[in-house]
């Protein structure tokens, strides 16, 4: 078992990986000593009895603001009952499955299972009790909330939903920001993370939430990038889909973008170029001109070559040149090590 050391406050960092096959009978006593050690002072560990064949294998990568957690958990064996609260507070979780199910049952045969596929979210308190098995193989973004912020939402019955919705998109864009930078943010820094994250939760909760509150608006440029990245194809791709999607106003989407210093057309029109330039770079079968243009939604050429040119210095015919000149040697960001390139630098640097 690794864990690595906690960092310095409002905001930590944890990691803790139990799959291992040396630590298999005793996996949950190793990873509760490794979440004690960095976690228990602000964060006690919920009460948990693992199953009769004690095989408990995941790995844990968590940050904290303040009083929340988010941790993405990778499974590999992991199936137990929840006690209740006890020494681990009252808590609210909200699970984020990106693959496989994990599966929740009351002991006491109250309610129906419930199970979170890939694609959806549950949120649960962690009182009552449960009973859980999760899939090999499942991978889930959670979040640890306190049960103040959200009590008037959740009752002891979970809540199941889509994690396609626009407001479970923003509090997941929200959270993973929030993973990538806390260590860098101020205390005051670490605080705003925190109270954005617990109103797009509550929006999560309530289906909707507030697109005038100023906090949420990095969250929202981040999901209509997320969003725009995978339809960069989509010739009706623009400010008003993207606002449509994600159920904003466009007012609101072009304000959430000048929080990040670039507009919603030239975000689309860089992220465009980008994969201009991978098709132009391509080793086998590379496309002309004009039909990197068309397909990336250029008007013309002419203004493909003009926007390819601002934004790399050159035009795409000499971009290309420079590739064949260097052996024809592949894509971007491959290390050429033919005897025509002889550097051995990437063929595109030269």
């Amino acid at each position: 078992m690794r864990a690595g050391p906690a960092a310095g406050r409002p905001g930590r960092t944890f990691i803790a990986d139990v799959t291992a096959p040396t630590v298999r009978r005793n996996g949950f006593d190793a990873f509760r000593r490794a979440w004690d050690a960095q976690m228990r002072e602000r964060f006690p560990l919920p009460l948990l009895d693992v199953e009769e064949t004690g095989d408990f294998r995941i790995n844990v990568q968590a940050v904290t603001a303040h009083d929340v957690v988010i941790a993405k958990v990778g499974v590999e064996a992991f199936a137990g009952r929840t006690t209740g609260a006890g020494d681990g507070d009252d808590r609210v979780l909200i699970h984020l499955m990106r693959q496989g199910s994990w599966h929740f049952t009351r002991p006491d045969g109250r309610d129906r299972p419930i199970t979170a596929s890939a694609g959806s979210f549950i949120a649960r308190r962690n009182n009552p009790s449960s009973s859980f098995d999760v899939d090999a193989g499942a991978v889930a973004d959670v979040l640890i909330l306190p049960t103040s912020s959200l009590a008037p939402l959740i009752s002891a019955r979970p809540i199941l939903g889509s994690a396609r919705s626009a407001e479970v998109r923003l509090l997941t864009a929200h959270a993973r920001m929030v993973v990538e930078t806390v260590r860098d943010l101020t205390p005051a820094g670490v605080r705003s993370a925190r109270d954005a994250l617990l109103e797009l939760a509550r929006g999560a909760l309530r289906g909707e939430f507030d697109d005038a509150e100023p906090l949420l608006a990095p969250a929202l440029a981040r999901a209509a990038m997320r969003l725009a990245d995978d339809r960069l194809t989509d010739p009706g791709l623009g400010p008003s889909a993207l606002a449509r999607e994600l159920h904003v106003s466009v007012r609101t989407m072009h304000r959430a973008f000048a929080t990040v210093g670039e507009s919603v057309a030239g975000y689309v029109r860089r992220r465009r170029l980008e994969r201009a330039r991978l098709d132009l770079a391509a080793p086998h079968g590379r496309p002309t001109v004009s039909d990197v243009a068309a397909r990336w939604h250029f008007a013309d050429s002419s203004h493909f070559i003009r926007a390819f040119k601002r934004l790399y210095g050159q035009t795409p015919g000499q971009f290309v040149a420079g590739i064949t000149d260097a052996g024809s040697c592949g894509t971007l960001g491959h290390i050429c090590r033919s005897s025509t390139c002889g550097s051995g630098t990437p063929a595109e640097g030269r």
